[in-house]
């Protein structure tokens, strides 16, 4: 079985998402059997490398909100999240641009590290605290999950795989994906969003 996600690295419901599809895939005893592919997409292509705000203070500005309802809104993301294991630092999250972490990652699947550097950039980002649009952390994150770290700092340098991250994005504006995480199952059946493991359960069960 193949499952494509489309997901950013800054989003929470795409770690979430894929935490509750690796739950599924345990209880459907298809772990062995199925090939995960991460597509990239970018939740803000406009969004800058740094910010003087607090993730509370950008998502109040963006959603409308006061500060109170956004930190009550990040704080039962981080509930859902310590559920499945997840250690969410969103009192020290640095908010970027996901940008080159998406070229990198087509470097990462070139070299079949894809799925350990999605997880490494995703726990740098919610767990860590760290900026993951800075070279020098992604460096590190290639070196981590097995990559050169020559090869991954000249591509990041560079432009490459910048077409590889486009094609992916229009992949996902020709199937009208509006969000992430969206999980596309033997290209047939799709899950939109953060379901529960018991969606992920019944759709695996039914392309078995």
């Amino acid at each position: 079985m193949k499952v494509e996600i489309w997901s950013d690295f800054v989003c929470p419901f795409c770690y979430i998402g894929e935490r509750k599809l690796a739950l599924a895939l345990e209880k459907t005893r298809m772990k062995e059997d199925v090939e995960i592919v991460f597509n990239s997409f970018e939740l803000d292509p406009n969004a800058k490398k740094s910010y003087d705000e607090n993730i509370n203070q950008l998502m109040a500005k963006k959603y409308g909100m006061s500060c109170e309802q956004a930190a009550a809104a990040n704080n039962n993301i981080i509930k859902t999240a310590k559920e499945l294991g997840l250690d969410f630092n969103f009192g020290n999250l640095k908010p970027t641009n996901t940008f080159d972490a998406h070229r990198l990652s087509h470097y990462a699947k070139d070299k079949g590290k894809l799925n350990e550097y999605t997880e490494a950039v995703m726990k740098s980002y919610f767990t860590d605290s760290l900026n993951i649009s800075d070279f020098e952390v992604l460096t590190s994150i290639a070196v981590e999950v097995g990559l050169d770290r020559t090869e991954a700092l000249s591509i990041l340098e560079s432009s490459a795989y910048a077409e590889k991250v486009r094609q992916d994005e229009s992949n996902a504006h020709l199937r009208n994906i509006n969000g992430v995480p969206y999980f596309l199952f033997d290209g047939k059946e799709a899950v939109n969003g953060a379901q529960t493991v018991d969606t992920f359960v019944a759709v695996i069960e039914g392309l078995k």
